[in-house]
């Protein structure tokens, strides 16, 4: 730069030629400062862009650390008939801090996500590796929120099933469907309708009623994070490319938690930008299980509804 500006002013310079060389060695410094400072702070940015990438992951990490110890408290609050209450309340916290980070990693990759549409009109190598850097921990964050679910789904069923047996213990046969309207109700008390009085009664009529608790705890652990979910699946069908991946994962999961009713896996549609698009099967795959059977598919309408 320093040697063009030289060249340019060869034949204009005026009658003291080393003022103007001065001039043109300190015009070169400048902007050579400027391309400094310019690089100075594009480096800040990206270091400022690492640490929240590192500070997501740990996040990620983390939650897929709750998840594990959250599996093994439901194995044993299903093997003992009548669970600690200590061990009811380590999962309450459990659940409340992976719903906590779930929702600090959501916000934490749409602003990622907003930043990077902002610089879409700029091609550079730092919008292709912060590109790539999101789409990870997108995918990443989808798998580990995919297996909690899945943990949720299996306690679930198998809490169904305990109860089903008590009240066949008490001499009460119900079917599925009769069994997700006694767990719609929300109301205990209905169990005890026409239970005999025995000691074998009473021990099983106090683990119905245990499980019908747990399972009115996880639905409505569902229920709030219901919004996030619907975020997530916008922010993964904005990963075009993460799509037929998920969809195998997903796939995956159902076809471990669901032995029955496959037929009823419905396509669901998401507003959003003023178009309608596909929310991808992850989405679908945390709130499918509540549409397996009649009495599934009304709470599933009342999820939706809020």
């Amino acid at each position: 730069m320093h040697l063009n500006i030289v060249e340019k002013g060869l034949g204009t310079w005026g009658p003291n030629p080393e003022d103007e060389l001065e001039s043109a060695k300190q015009l070169t410094q400048d902007d050579d400062a400027d391309e400094v400072e310019i690089a100075v702070d594009n480096t800040a940015f990206m270091d400022e862009f690492f640490s929240e990438i590192e500070e997501t992951r740990l996040n990620i990490d983390k939650i897929s650390e709750h998840v594990e110890e959250a599996k093994k408290l439901y194995s044993i609050i299903l093997s003992a008939p009548i669970p600690e209450p200590k061990t009811k309340d380590d999962l309450e916290q459990l659940t409340t801090e992976i719903k906590k980070r779930a929702n600090n990693v959501r916000n934490k990759l749409k602003s990622m996500e907003r930043h990077i549409e902002e610089d879409e009109v700029r091609s550079s190598a730092d919008l292709r590796i912060r590109k790539s850097q999101h789409s990870v921990l997108s995918r990443k964050f989808v798998e580990v929120m995919t297996k909690y679910n899945e943990a949720q789904v299996d306690f679930r069923e198998r809490s169904k099933g305990r109860i089903q047996r008590q009240l066949e213990i008490t001499g009460k046969k119900t079917t599925d469907e009769e069994l997700e309207e006694m767990l719609e109700s929300g109301n205990p008390a209905i169990f005890t309708s026409g239970i005999i009085d025995s000691q074998i009664s009473k021990q099983a009529l106090s683990e119905i009623e245990g499980r019908h608790k747990d399972i009115v705890r996880l639905e409505s652990s569902i229920k709030e994070l219901h919004d996030m979910f619907m975020d997530i699946a916008m922010l993964v069908e904005n990963q075009g490319e993460m799509l037929d991946n998920i969809e195998l994962n997903v796939m995956h999961t159902v076809d471990h938690v669901e032995k029955a009713r496959e037929e009823t896996k419905r396509a669901v549609k998401y507003q959003g930008q003023a178009r309608k698009v596909r929310l991808c099967p992850w989405s679908t795959c945390h709130f499918y299980f509540i549409d397996k059977t009649a009495g599934h598919q009304r709470l599933s309408n009342r999820l939706q509804a809020t």
